[in-house]
């Protein structure tokens, strides 16, 4: 651990790019954008590493291994811990490699996979755990295991490394979401990347290594998705630029046909990886924008909460969602009623601006049945006596922009449905949960 906490100090030295999203990142951005964008000083290789999403989940997991009570003094849990802590030495060895720095040390594949972040995987010789010893000079990285060729790898600038070898699998990034932009991670290696070995969230699908295939549909649908965001305006496009840092593939869910269509898709975001979006396939560029919209509002409402008490609610669930079938606690109510309120927000933006006439009568219906959901939501959450006044005021302000939509309604038959779907989710929920309600 010595030896990694000096690899990483010198490689805290060495002064690089800003950190990706922000505004000196950018060229391109017009200055309205980049007027709302967050400036900051170049980062060095070891704090762009530490900074980036999955390091979060990470360090959580390690932290949750060493406390007393997790359990942990297993024989499974110790080599669950020792295998959590030998992360540490790769993170150390790629910020060093990142900084340019020579270096050689002993590193731990296992299961038969040594994973260095934002570089790549190497798989080794045996399927177990085994020793590497990594090799840095001059931009090369040489990876050395018993009873295996050595395998050279080559750095790219920013993100990636590339190798002749079979036994590598490189990273992999789709360009930026801007030109001038950096490029967007598709991390299919990370070990962290979702939950390992606890419950998992029951909507999602679990992760999934990419096929040539896969990653080609991703592209598709990621080149479109700027313009498809600007439809609910320009704010979109810099919200996404500024917060997303990494997509996470997940395996395309029961319930979508074999292009990733339908309505099985999938996506969500995670506490301790903010920047981090995981998410299936998306089917189109339109499909993958509101789901931006959507998990960016969780995401930001996460954060939002641990640095702010919004309301002192319990983990009772009991509140209707017009969006669920299940009960939720009032902080699930929150988080779905200001992400839907989003929702409305950019497919009302999308029908008022779209320049396809076939295009907003879909938008129209989207908007109405969103802002329904939202109005069903609304009461329970402004009626709550469990609000702090900065909750009061968050409240207070999604009501504003819930009334401030009415200023461009919808035709009055998309209206007329969106009630419906609304009263009917309502009937069938007290049907199956009328003891839960509050």
């Amino acid at each position: 651990v010595r030896e990694d906490w000096g690899l990483l100090e010198e490689a805290d030295g060495v002064r690089t790019a800003p950190l990706a999203g922000t505004a000196a990142t950018m060229p391109s951005v017009p200055a309205g954008m980049a007027d709302a964008m967050p400036s900051v000083k170049p980062l060095s290789p070891a704090r762009a590493l530490l900074l980036s999403p999955l390091i979060g989940p990470w360090a959580r997991r390690c932290l949750r291994a060493l406390d007393p009570v997790s359990g942990g003094c297993t024989e499974q849990g110790i080599r669950d811990l020792r295998h959590d802590l030998s992360h540490f030495s790769a993170l150390a060895a790629v910020a060093a490699a990142r900084a340019g720095i020579s270096f050689t040390v002993r590193l731990t594949a296992w299961d038969g996979v040594l994973t260095l972040p934002s570089l790549g995987a190497l798989h080794t010789a045996g399927t177990g755990d085994a020793e590497v010893e990594a090799v840095h000079r001059q931009g090369h990285l040489t990876l050395r295991q018993w009873g295996a060729d050595d395998v050279t790898v080559h750095l790219e600038t920013g993100f990636g490394a590339w190798s002749s070898a079979p036994a590598w699998s490189p990273a992999h990034a789709l360009p930026g979401l801007l030109p001038g932009s950096a490029p967007m991670p598709l991390d299919d290696l990370d070990p962290y990347r979702t939950v390992r070995g606890g419950p998992r969230y029951e909507d999602l699908s679990g992760p999934v290594t990419l096929d040539d295939a896969e990653r080609k549909r991703w592209l598709q649908a990621w080149s479109g998705t700027a313009a498809a965001l600007r439809l609910g305006g320009e704010h979109r496009v810099a919200e996404a630029v500024a917060l997303l840092r990494c997509l996470v593939p997940l395996a395309t869910p029961p319930g979508a046909d074999t292009d990733g269509h339908g309505s099985g898709s999938c996506s969500g975001t995670r506490r301790e990886a903010f920047g981090a979006l995981l998410s299936s396939t998306p089917p189109t560029s339109a499909v993958f924008a509101a789901t931006l919209v959507h998990e960016l509002q969780h995401a930001k409402l996460s954060a939002l909460s641990e640095a702010v008490t919004l309301h002192r609610a319990g983990p009772s669930e009991r509140y209707f969602a017009p969006w669920r079938p299940d009960p939720r606690p009032y902080d699930g109510l929150l988080q779905g009623a200001y992400s839907h309120l989003a929702l409305a927000d950019f497919f009302q933006r999308c029908a008022l601006d779209t320049p396809h006439p076939a295009h907003r009568e879909p938008a129209w219906a989207q908007h109405a049945r969103y802002r329904e959901q939202v109005g069903a939501a609304l009461p329970a959450l402004v009626g709550s006596p469990d609000l702090t006044a900065r909750g009061r005021r968050f409240v207070d302000q999604m009501v504003a922009v819930y009334e401030r939509m009415t200023e461009h309604p919808p035709p009055r038959g998309h209206v007329a449905r969106a009630r419906a779907y609304v009263e009917a989710t309502r009937a069938l929920w007290t049907q199956r949960h009328a003891p839960a309600r509050p």
